[in-house]
């Protein structure tokens, strides 16, 4: 689709170059059969060079080719009506471009509020941490301490940050399809929280464009039609909530976030620990079940399901499916999220984690 869109976009730019001909007399162009003065032919060149390199702009994907391309279009249709007669089925090239613009321009203002959240959300500089070790531990009840030895965390910096790929497929209601997404997220831990986007295919035409945040103690999930129209900005006491429920359940993906001074651990059973979270004002639990040999298997929590009437406490489980080391971490890399409510189980999440980046060092998965 881009490259044909390309090359529209650069046939019609090259159109232009008649009206520069005619202008300066290089060639007989009964195409056009107005009056040209070199001025106007010079604005002619000029259209086709925006154009032009819009076109490069678009292939090299920088994501403000828009910028160039609109005054090439506004210039263009200006041309157009000064040539009505002979020129104006280039309107409909215009509109075309037009359309592509104003998606481009979408993705861009998208894409740069997401850019400035970070750069306030994620720290300049990963400070130097103490290595872990099993006394590091100690505080914590024997099954998380287990879970932790499994994970391969002694002997490794605590992590601060973290950058994890993602990749999946999510239903919107029960009876709904099964929709694909990537997405990419950003963790933190001293001030914890998170910032996740991703870009959804709903439809032939139809894209989503999502950012899920938890920051400084707040929630906010933003989801926008073809990235322009919001159609999603959920926020207040319920989201952040449930935001705070899930950068708890996800420290599965960074196990050393377990020693966060946010956290307090309770031992349930040789298998089983509660914990509850204390930030901005909010606190919320949840259980995390381990397999006997010390891997995560699961988190279940109360957390609120949106409602048409209003939001409702639901159980939410989180069941994970495999395991992989990443920077020599073993953590889980699949997991399905399920609502259990009232009325039946909705599983409306199955996630596959790619890629993750510990303290800013590149990691390569390994099976296990």
């Amino acid at each position: 689709m881009r490259l044909l869109f390309a090359l529209i976009l650069l046939i019609h730019g090259l159109i232009h170059l008649m009206g520069f001909a005619k202008a300066f007399k290089w060639a007989d162009v009964p195409q056009l059969s107005g009056q040209f003065t070199k001025t106007v032919g010079l604005l002619w060149l000029v259209a086709a060079a925006l154009f032009v390199v819009s076109v490069l702009l678009l292939l090299l994907k920088k994501d403000w080719w828009w910028m160039v391309a609109a005054p090439a279009l506004l210039l263009s249709q200006i041309l157009i009506f000064t040539q009505w007669r002979d020129a104006k089925f280039g309107t409909l090239a215009n509109i075309i471009a037009l359309a592509g613009i104003v998606l481009a321009y979408g993705s861009w203002s998208f894409n740069t509020m997401v850019k400035k959240e970070l750069a306030a959300f994620f720290p300049k500089k990963v400070a130097t941490t103490t290595v872990l070790t099993k006394e590091t531990l100690a505080p914590l009840p024997p099954v998380v301490q287990r879970w932790l030895e499994r994970s391969g965390v002694v002997g490794k910096e605590l992590v601060q940050v973290a950058h994890l790929k993602q990749t999946g497929e999510m239903k919107t209601k029960p009876d709904g399809s099964w929709i694909p997404f990537e997405a990419v997220q950003w963790n933190t831990l001293d001030k914890p929280g998170f910032i996740w986007t991703t870009q959804i295919q709903a439809a032939p035409g139809m894209t989503l464009a999502g950012r899920d945040k938890y920051v400084d103690g707040r929630g906010n999930m933003l989801i926008k039609l073809l990235s322009l129209y919001p159609i999603a900005d959920a926020k207040g006491p319920e989201t952040d909530q449930g935001t705070m429920l899930r950068n708890l359940a996800e420290i599965c993906w960074w196990p050393s976030a377990a020693l966060s001074e946010h956290i307090q651990w309770e031992q349930l059973d040789t298998l089983s620990a509660k914990a509850t979270m204390t930030f901005g004002g909010i606190t919320a639990s949840g259980i995390f079940r381990f397999s006997a040999e010390g891997d995560m298997a699961s988190f279940e929590a109360k957390r609120y399901y949106d409602r048409k009437e209003g939001a409702t406490l639901e159980d939410w489980l989180v069941v994970n499916k495999g395991y992989r080391e990443f920077g020599g971490v073993r953590v889980p890399y699949k997991s399905e999220i399920t609502w259990k409510l009232k009325d039946g189980e909705f599983t409306w999440l199955k996630l596959e984690i790619t890629d993750i980046q510990y303290n800013g060092a590149a990691t390569k998965a390994q099976r296990r």
